[in-house]
């Protein structure tokens, strides 16, 4: 993965990854562009995964906080 996507936040990444899907899916690409746009796809999707990872951990976090406090 490319430095430049390694620093992009979830939403960007996922602005990014829907832009590239939609390029996909309109343009005539030669079959090295399709796998390089396919690459760059799946390090995008693994961004977004991991943000939603790490949203989902804080949360349950911040969760067991809570039951501790009722």
């Amino acid at each position: 993965m490319t430095k430049q996507l390694e620093n992009l936040d979830f939403e960007s990444a996922l602005l990014a990854l829907e832009s590239l899907i939609t390029t996909m899916e309109d343009d005539d690409l030669s079959l090295e562009h399709s796998l390089k746009n396919f690459e760059k796809g799946i390090a995008l999707t693994r961004i977004c995964q991991s943000s939603l990872n790490d949203a989902e951990q804080r949360i349950k976090v911040l969760s067991k906080g809570l039951e501790k406090n009722v």
